[in-house]
């Protein structure tokens, strides 16, 4: 036994085994990461994970643990394995082992950021939300405020940057006798060898010519729900595979002739159209999942989906702030990735206010109560046909309210004051007009006025207090608008920019976490109410719905159907699980999930919200074939640069 242990510790003194010593440090320590995402979003994963099938998640993990650990780990394997005598100098494993916390520190660090950030994404997070956060002028304030509810993690992270330095295997001075010299440098040549192919399969996830690099979507092949994909997945995989990612890759399912004929974005007014000039309002409301909406925490938006027309099965075609503004007012719904960070966001685009401003002669403006350029927002609202836009900046400048004073500290003016100001600038604008309003408020860190503390129940999360507190808002918006002389020839479209925070068990399914409403309201067609218990809608048919009810006559892009005048049975939604690399394509009674290739998953949702039973291969094969259809016209036309009709 004495010998045994004497030769385990001369290996682990080597510079093969002071290496794979580490390599185990960190396999432990990213499974411990693992296990407190997991344990930090227990409510989206809990109700449907066995410990046989949680274990197996974490086994299959390790592959991609493997992936990130070496892509991090390249120059560490080099340092140490590398036959150099200058290795010896003084401070240079000192200076190895510094890299060594350093990088891997970071690369942990990620994981527990995600345990924060994926409720609020439904994924682990990837290289664009880099983009999609990096120009925040006070980007680093943001952090910080974010940090503080989640100071626990904060606590867990310093501890295993601790362990990083404190158990690092350093290797063994070299031998001092010529004959060991020339043992060291043999053995040192055949393990760089050796570790160069297991790294280069490592990295791959596997060794045989037919394996193509793993990625994001190798994770499905482990799940049986799609959002278990992040227990699999760790972050800085995530983010090292999506560095370069390129989006927009036209797949050749069919010639773009049948595409056509099963179903088109390129819509065509009837010929009996006749254009109403009927004011245009969106309102897009911060993480207003319906969970929140069925719990009762939004009475007033609730309201106004039996006064006007709203549907029980509609959906965000997106997880994030920056996916909504395309597919609610441009009907550019998020594939692969979202719109504003691909190179598709420099082409021609032509919206709502695009269509209404250039040809049919509307003012046009974009609100949006944060600091202007923010989230890309502004950029956006232009390219989509705003003339217009109002921000922070034309708030807190403008003398008839409260400036800075009514800033929350983090994001933006708070809603109440800002959805007042937007009123009052609409009442200013001829008519007619068409105007957008991102609100702001019912987003983390959580917090509502100080004079409206303890007024808002937070129900299972702070989040559901603020978004009463927005829903308020919104109620004194409408008193103030069914006052102004333009409320009975307004067209008011409600929805939310995304879900946030759900953890009722209906609302965490790859479906459910889409959930918003999608509400019409306009005061001057009282026909226009009701719950619709059999459309299929998301927010990528609101502006073919919008320009419908107008009587729009031109010809016009968008990837959605006019959700009143199309028949039931004719209406779908679809969206990308970018946590795993699936499109979820949702119509009639069936839910199924594609990754581009194949139905990988297939669910009658109706009768199944949870989906617990996978019916793949029983799912209709139309259905797969016009989300082929879909896919495939959607990337031609970005590729092209053919979004607008010339």
């Amino acid at each position: 036994m004495t010998h045994k242990r004497r030769y385990s510790a001369a290996f682990r003194h080597t510079p093969t085994g002071s290496l794979l010593c580490n390599f185990l440090l960190l396999y432990i320590l990213y499974t411990l990461t693992r296990a407190v995402f997991v344990a930090c979003n227990w409510s989206l994963f809990g109700s449907h994970l066995s410990a046989g099938y949680l274990l197996g998640l974490f086994v299959a993990g390790l592959r991609f643990d493997t992936t990130a650990i070496l892509y991090l780990n390249l120059p560490l394997i080099l340092c140490f394995l590398l036959p150099l005598h200058w290795k010896e100098r003084p401070g240079f494993y000192r200076a190895v082992r510094v890299f060594f916390v350093i990088i891997n520190g970071i690369g942990l660090g990620a994981n527990l950021c995600d345990c924060a950030y994926f409720p609020f994404s439904g994924r682990r997070t990837t290289w664009s939300v880099m983009q999609e956060f990096g120009g925040e002028a006070d980007f680093w304030g943001i952090i910080r405020q974010e940090m503080l509810p989640y100071w626990y993690l904060v606590g867990i992270g310093l501890a295993l940057f601790w362990a990083l330095w404190h158990f690092f295997c350093t290797p063994a001075p070299l031998p001092a006798k010529k004959k060991g010299l020339v043992a060291y440098y043999v053995s040192q040549v055949l393990a760089l060898a050796l570790a160069a192919g297991l790294a280069i399969g490592g990295i791959r996830g596997g060794f045989t010519k037919a394996v193509r690099p793993i990625t994001l979507s190798n994770a499905n092949q482990y799940v049986t729900q799609a959002i278990d994909a992040g227990i699999v997945l760790n972050t800085p995989f995530s983010l090292i595979r999506t560095i370069d990612k390129k989006p927009f890759v036209e797949p050749q399912y069919m010639s773009m002739e049948e595409a056509e004929k099963i179903w088109s974005p390129l819509h065509a007014p009837a010929d009996t159209a006749a254009f109403e000039g009927r004011n245009v309002v969106v309102l897009i409301l911060e993480s207003f999942g319906r969970q929140a909406q069925e719990e009762g925490f939004m009475p007033f938006v609730d309201s106004l989906a039996h006064v006007g027309r709203s549907f029980a099965y509609s959906y965000a075609n997106g997880r994030k702030s920056i996916d909504a503004m395309p597919s609610v007012l441009a009907g550019i719904p998020c594939f692969v990735e979202p719109f504003f960070l691909t190179p598709a966001a420099l082409n021609d685009i032509s919206g709502i206010a695009g269509e209404l401003t250039r040809h049919k002669g509307y003012h046009s403006a974009f609100f949006h109560g944060a600091e202007n350029g923010s989230m890309g927002f502004q950029a956006f609202a232009r390219s989509s046909g705003f003339t217009d836009y109002y921000g922070r900046t034309e708030y807190e400048a403008d003398p008839h309210y409260g400036g800075r004073a009514d800033f929350d500290g983090t994001w933006a003016i708070w809603d109440e004051e800002f959805l007042q100001f937007f009123c009052d600038k609409m009442t200013e604008m001829p008519e007619p007009f068409v105007t957008g309003v991102f609100t702001a408020s019912s987003h983390s860190p959580f917090r509502v006025p100080d004079r409206y503390k303890g007024r808002f129940r937070e129900g299972s999360h702070p989040l559901f207090a603020t978004i009463s507190y927005s829903d308020h808002a919104v109620r004194r918006f409408f008193e103030k608008a069914s006052r102004q002389p333009w409320f009975k020839n307004t067209l008011f479209v409600i929805t939310a920019d995304h879900t946030s925070m759900q953890n009722a068990p209906a609302f965490t399914t790859d479906l459910g976490l889409y959930a918003v409403p999608v509400i019409f309201y306009a005061p001057g067609l009282p026909a226009l109410s009701g719950v619709d218990n059999e459309r299929v809608v998301s927010q990528a048919d609101i502006m073919p719905t919008v320009l419908g009810l107008l009587g729009y006559d031109r010809p016009y892009v968008a990837f959605g159907q006019d959700a009143l005048n199309t028949p039931p049975a004719e209406t779908f939604a679809v969206n990308y699980l970018t946590g795993s690399d699936l499109y979820q394509f949702i119509q009639g009674e069936w839910l199924i999930q594609y990754d581009g290739r194949e139905v990988v998953h297939a669910y009658r949702y109706r009768t199944d919200p949870l989906l617990r039973h996978d019916l793949r291969g029983q799912e209709p094969a139309e259905y797969t074939r016009r989300l082929q259809a879909v896919i495939q016209q959607y990337m031609h036309r970005m590729n092209k640069n053919e979004l607008v009709v010339k």
